[in-house]
């Protein structure tokens, strides 16, 4: 199996395994930036992600044109994965997903932070874009460069942002951190909005464990039986996908 083909066998399974956890359904989606060219990545045809299998994996530039003629459509969204690649050269994989618990957190004014150490990756505090700001009453969809570049400004250097009304982008230094992260904020959003429930202060993370989090997942990147692969099998066994460890 070539470089390509596996990293689309990963590709392929993180579609399944997001869907299994919940945090896609029959929309959403996630991509991977190409190994050998950065101008260009891999994101599915417009498919449920549960269905996503390695025929619908498609090659697009950044301004979101496929590279192959006659393509299936593609997701409107990809504007989304377009603007982050664009303007972070360190992000390698982009999610986009309406993952239910994320969504009051981004109309409420409750600020979504990290609550648990394994959350940590979501950053000190996630930031919420609201389309309208700039483009007024619209079906919230990023369907335009003009709009994938204005979410990026609140994205910034951080690996999420909150999309007001609509869902959230997480933009990661790796796949399996991208998958991590996603399945992760629904975790943090849940947990938060249980020890509100409960009332009192709730203890969230420092900025120093925080940092401290993010240098353990750095340290961690591409070792062989690390705990982010560990978690990676664990995944593909719960969603039916054939496990590869790194080599």
């Amino acid at each position: 199996m070539s470089n390509i083909d596996a990293l689309i066998h990963d590709l392929v399974s993180a579609n399944r395994i997001l869907a299994h956890e919940g945090i896609v359904d029959g929309f959403g989606h996630v991509s991977l930036r190409h190994p050998d060219d950065p101008g260009r990545f891999f994101l599915a045809r417009a498919r449920a992600p549960q269905n996503v299998v390695p025929e619908d994996i498609l090659e697009f530039t950044l301004d979101g044109q496929c590279t192959k003629a006659g393509a299936p459509m593609s997701y409107i969204e990809r504007y989304i994965h377009c603007a982050v690649f664009e303007a972070r050269p360190d992000v390698k994989s982009v999610i986009h997903n309406h993952s239910k618990s994320l969504i009051p957190f981004g109309v409420t004014g409750n600020k979504l932070r990290p609550i648990m150490h394994d959350c940590a990756t979501i950053g000190c505090e996630v930031p919420v874009w609201d389309c309208r700001t700039n483009f007024g009453d619209t079906d919230l969809l990023v369907r335009n460069m003009a709009m994938g570049r204005d979410l990026v400004k609140t994205l910034g250097s951080g690996t999420t942002a909150l999309m007001r009304g609509h869902g959230c982008v997480i933009a990661e230094r790796s796949l399996k951190r991208a998958v991590h992260t996603a399945i992760y904020m629904e975790h943090n959003a849940e947990l938060q909005r249980h020890a509100m429930q409960m009332g009192g202060d709730i203890t969230f993370l420092s900025p120093g464990e925080v940092a401290a989090r993010f240098k353990l997942m750095d340290d961690l990147d591409n070792k062989p039986l690390a705990a982010l692969d560990r978690a990676w099998e664990y995944w593909c066994q719960r969603a039916g996908v054939e496990y590869r460890p790194p080599v």
